[in-house]
């Protein structure tokens, strides 16, 4: 099945530049939006099925789940965090203008809040409505439900990396310092555990039992969560996809620019090498409800596939960025698609699936389809 993978990607260069050629299992596109720009955020799917995301000029996008334009938000630079919605529809999210916003349904503004650097870190969500993220000042926030500072927590580091909130409210997230932090509620340290490298991935929560997170310094961690070491796993390379969990437990993370799947006790079940020269891939793999794992590679090519690597059906965008799909109530999958006719820069696409997400853990970075990063928000 691996073999039958490499092939597709070995091949992908070929059919992109020609895009003439088109296998049978093709999946088919149901609608597209120009936007004449790029985006690298994840996208978030409201309750009401609202899809938001940013892109590199500043803009925070709401469109209708039939592609229709709902209406555009400016901030004052690049948006490379994704957003996250909370339930009475707010939409929060961080950019490079150094600040977190909070914007209503109807796209308004509801306030903003300053920090001392690049706001990358997507934030998460408790159910108290406290916002959680962190900034390139090396500050972690937890600001409450109107904008004003909660408390502050200052690492070694810029903070990148999104938190994942535990369903007993503990807050885990990386730092440049190359430490991963577990904060209680209130702000407080409750453990630190120091890598090799800096963090730039965002942790993946195995239920109440351990939580995954990669390292620059080239290792896949599973900690238990009072910090002590489960396992590690040598992957290689740097690498800005965070891990997602599968039905029966695997983990799927970008490892060394290809995609690899992990047994629960940390045993490599496959993967690519470097040495197969394909083209990276950096986005965190998103697991559909049944059972398939849907990947993108940075060369565009977006391959659903069974959870032993056997490739069911492919599509061809120009390019990718760093952000991972997004699954919709109805199964379709959104996420931006350079290949739009007549978009210089870009545009947004949904593609017919109609499988919905996985009921894991963690089936996708930021959890589940609103972004909020929060255990307890995963669908029963």
């Amino acid at each position: 099945m691996r073999a039958a993978l490499g092939v597709i990607l070995g091949l992908s260069g070929l059919l992109l530049s020609t895009r003439a050629a088109r296998c049978a299992n093709v999946l088919s596109n149901d609608w597209s939006v120009a936007l004449y720009d790029h985006s690298d955020t994840t996208p978030a799917v409201a309750s009401d099925g609202t899809i938001c995301f940013g892109t590199w000029k500043g803009e925070l996008w709401a469109l209708k789940p039939d592609g229709s334009r709902k209406w555009i938000f400016r901030a004052g630079s690049e948006i490379k965090a994704s957003p996250a919605v909370g339930l009475d529809g707010t939409i929060y999210f961080g950019s490079r203008d150094r600040k977190l916003y909070a914007v209503r349904a109807d796209g308004t503004k509801r306030w903003e809040f300053r920090t001392g650097g690049w706001v990358d870190s997507s934030p998460a969500l408790a159910r108290d409505g406290t916002v959680y993220f962190g900034s390139w000042d090396k500050g972690f926030y937890a600001l409450n439900v109107d904008g004003t500072k909660q408390w502050q927590f200052k690492t070694g580091g810029p903070i990148v990396s999104s938190p994942a909130i535990g369903a007993g409210g503990t807050i885990y997230f990386g730092s440049h310092d190359k430490k991963l932090y577990a904060l209680a509620p209130d702000g407080h340290e409750k453990w630190a555990f120091a890598t090799g490298g800096p963090i730039l991935s965002s942790p993946a929560l195995n239920s109440d039992q351990c939580l995954y997170i990669t390292s620059v310094d080239g290792f896949l961690y599973a900690l238990n969560l009072d910090g002590s070491l489960r396992w590690r796993l040598r992957t290689g390379g740097i690498t800005e996809s965070s891990p997602v969990i599968g039905p029966d437990g695997t983990i799927y993370v970008g490892a060394f620019g290809q995609p690899w799947a992990i047994t629960a006790d940390g045993k490599k079940k496959w993967g690519l090498t470097s040495d197969d020269e394909f083209y990276p891939f950096e986005a965190s793999m998103t697991v559909l409800a049944d059972g398939m794992i849907l990947c993108v590679f940075h060369n565009g090519l977006v391959c659903y596939m069974s959870p032993d690597a056997d490739p069911r059906w492919m599509y061809y965008l120009a390019s990718y960025g760093y952000g991972s799909p997004a699954i919709g109530p109805t199964g379709a999958i959104y996420l931006p698609d350079c290949a739009v006719a007549n978009a210089p820069g870009g545009g947004f696409s949904a593609l017919r699936a109609g499988v919905s997400l996985a009921h894991t853990s963690w089936p996708k970075f930021r959890c589940n389809a609103r972004n909020t990063g929060n255990l307890q928000d995963v669908a029963p």
